[in-house]
């Protein structure tokens, strides 16, 4: 059965968004989204070489999916004010480096979409050898500043969601 139908909650979703899109009951919507249905999850399988996440504390995503959202819409009014009141010459577009302690392609994966999803802000590349994150800011002041936010802010939260606790080695510190 998992062999044909890999994703029966998918599947079933696919169907209903395609007669919902479609507003209509007829039989030919009902084959066709069901073909969509089947064939979807299957030629989609060898994208999920990483297997399911597993979120171990949903409070914290929670959390971080509401502070997202007031961060977006708050730099919004922000980059919106850049570009209407602000000469192009005074905004001091730059890249800048942030290491990353995250792994989890899961949370990687996130991040990606909440640095995108931010304006003023893009995910430009991830470096696999240092695990630095190359960002674009739209208008930087202060480098620090994006540092400790996406570490506090944004990594942290994820790394509490999708990884699990690393032990703590006294041994290290000594």
């Amino acid at each position: 059965m998992k062999r044909w139908l890999p994703a029966p909650l998918l599947s079933a979703s696919l169907l209903l968004v395609w007669l919902l899109l479609n507003q209509s009951l007829a039989p030919a919507h009902w084959l066709l989204g069901g073909a969509l249905a089947l064939i979807v999850p299957l030629l989609a399988r060898p994208l999920q070489a990483y297997g399911q996440a597993r979120i171990r504390r949903p409070l914290a995503l929670v959390r971080l999916l509401g502070f997202s959202a007031i961060e977006i819409v708050r730099s919004c009014f922000a980059v919106s004010q850049i570009i209407l009141l602000r000469r192009s010459a005074d905004v001091n577009s730059q890249f800048i480096r942030i290491p990353l302690d995250l792994r989890s392609p899961h949370g990687l994966a996130l991040l990606s979409c909440l640095i995108n999803s931010t304006p003023g802000t893009v995910w430009v590349e991830l470096s696999p050898d240092s695990h630095e994150l190359l960002l674009h800011v739209f208008d930087l002041q202060d480098e620090q500043w994006w540092v400790e936010t996406i570490k506090t802010r944004y990594e942290q939260p994820i790394i509490e969601v999708f990884e699990t606790p690393r032990a703590n080695n006294q041994g290290e510190n000594a």
